[in-house]
């Protein structure tokens, strides 16, 4: 159980209105009151050694079908507060923002100067309502290595198919630091037969994008895991269209970019991003690095918004052996200009692991049973030359790479290896696969052809099939894994199990049971 009793509890007790000051009583009554606009919770994000973003965002009603949570045309001043402890009797800053309906009246606190690898609490207040408080930490002063990294991640939270429950047992390991690795929303519209129903239909606007990321945020257990940590995120289609590809949609659209630009603006506002990360109409830079101190270094990659066509067939799926076009040498899934910039992440690092935050499969993988082989194009598996550039960097600066990936729906682990052509080629990464909060149901532990596949890609040395997420714990000597499974979504609070446990070891990319 969670004991820390003032995460998430609304903290209007122990003098919170008078330590946040009184709103002037003039300016108050010339406005009609808010009911409570902090439905959607808190969150924050992006933890550097001195600072970390503060997030929240206004909405009366949340599903309100304009996107505009039920607020008033107008800005609203909220104020926030940072405190050493959770009953706020050592604040440490003190601050007011402007939430504006431009954007939603989202709030992005960027703050600075803190001490390093600090625990800190939060909460804010807008006319007179006080939100619930969120626990965050920063990260390690750079070049320390005493203090160990409790990362969580998962991927793939798809409201109509299950209940958040991996959510709150998430929040009960209180990890450091929470990855979600792409598709925290679905576009879809209804479903013939959901689990639990979604407000609005598909989402092709910003009203649209706006209430869909709402609707996860007023979820209880999505509140309890933004609460406890700070988050990081990175995309994958759905957070915009089902295998979207660079600038071109699955399907015909009213204009794709401009579809394309309403997700990013709600994405951005609904996430604990920094200005760096805000969108400038279609394009929203989100690759970037995280650093905790000298142990890791996370590196946030966009596999979606640079990558060329799908091979072969210009759609998503399953090709060939005969499919030569995922070979060509200038084929590219993160674009040259990323692809530059993770080779000087790589080669300038000194942190004892290097951990890749990515969406689809980097390992190849034969997903045909039996005779003949089929590769997914979605994955890294369509874009091989932009494998094998990353794997020559990771084996060329000696780096200790670690893989985490979303998308699939099923936990897996295996061995990168440095050319897969070759059957004697050296493992220079290991990858790890999570699978995800509620997509695809309830899952088994093992299906009828998991053998198959595990026999036929022997590189690949786990699999399992519920729901869940990773939890993992690096120190300068090693990094242990859980993968955390779920019995049920469909029903809400099951437990949570370890299906599987491994230890990596500092030069050795390979798997090694805990």
């Amino acid at each position: 159980m969670i004991t820390r009793r003032a995460l998430f509890a609304g903290g209007a007790s122990l003098g919170i209105s008078a330590a946040l000051g009184a709103e002037p009583v003039r300016a108050a009554a010339r406005r009609a009151p808010l009911s409570d606009p902090f439905t959607l919770g808190v969150a924050s994000g992006e933890p550097t050694p001195d600072g970390v973003v503060l997030w929240t965002r206004l909405a009366q009603d949340p599903l309100a079908l304009d996107g505009l949570g039920g607020m008033p045309d107008r800005p609203v001043a909220v104020e926030w507060q940072l405190a050493k402890d959770e009953d706020f009797r050592q604040v440490v800053r003190r601050g007011a923002e402007t939430a504006r309906p431009s954007a939603a009246h989202s709030v992005h606190v960027e703050l600075d100067g803190l001490d390093a690898g600090a625990e800190y609490f939060y909460r804010f207040r807008a006319e007179g309502e006080i939100s619930p408080v969120g626990r965050t930490l920063t990260a390690p002063a750079p070049g320390t290595t005493g203090r160990a990294l409790n990362l969580s991640f998962t991927s793939c939270a798809d409201y109509q198919t299950g209940w958040f429950t991996a959510y709150r047992r998430m929040a009960e390991d209180q990890p450091d630091l929470i990855a979600f690795l792409g598709d925290y929303i679905y576009e879809y519209g209804d479903y013939k037969y959901p689990v639990r129903d979604q407000a609005g239909g598909e989402c092709f606007d910003l009203a649209g994008y706006r209430l869909r990321h709402a609707q996860h945020k007023a979820d209880p257990e999505s509140q309890l895991a933004h609460a406890v940590a700070p988050w990081v995120v990175v995309w994958d289609d759905h957070d915009i269209e089902n295998a979207w590809a660079g600038d071109v949609p699955e399907q015909p659209d009213p204009p794709f970019l401009q579809r394309r630009a309403a997700a990013f603006q709600a994405y951005y506002e609904n996430m604990p991003l920094r200005r760096a990360q805000k969108p400038d109409g279609s394009s929203l830079r989100l690759y970037r690095t995280i650093r905790w101190g000298s142990v890791a270094n996370l590196h946030l990659l966009d596999t979606r918004q640079y990558r060329d066509l799908y091979a072969c067939t210009g759609r998503s799926g399953t090709v060939g052996p005969d499919c030569q076009e995922r070979f060509a040498p200038n084929r590219t899934i993160l674009g040259a200009e990323q692809e530059a910039w993770l080779d000087g992440e790589l080669k300038g690092s000194s942190a004892t692991w290097d951990l890749l935050g990515q969406q689809v499969f980097l390992m190849e993988m034969d997903w045909a049973n039996g005779e003949g082989k089929g590769y997914s194009n979605e994955g890294w598996d369509g874009y091989v030359a932009s494998r094998d550039r990353l794997a020559s960097a990771v084996d060329a600066y000696r780096r200790n790479a670690v893989v985490l990936t979303g998308d699939v729906h099923s936990h897996w682990a295996g061995e990168v290896k440095r050319d897969y052509r070759d059957p004697e080629s050296k493992s220079v990464a290991v990858e790890l696969v999570t699978t995800s909060v509620t997509s695809a149901g309830n899952g088994l532990d093992e299906y009828p052809n998991t053998r198959t596949l595990l026999d036929e890609n022997p590189h690949v040395k786990f699999f399992n099939g519920r729901r869940g997420y990773v939890r993992a714990k690096l120190t300068p000597k090693e990094m242990r894994v859980d993968f955390r499974s779920l019995s049920r979504v469909t029903e809400p609070y099951a437990p949570a199990y370890t299906s599987g446990s491994f230890v990596i070891e500092p030069g050795q990319p390979r798997l090694n049971p805990a």
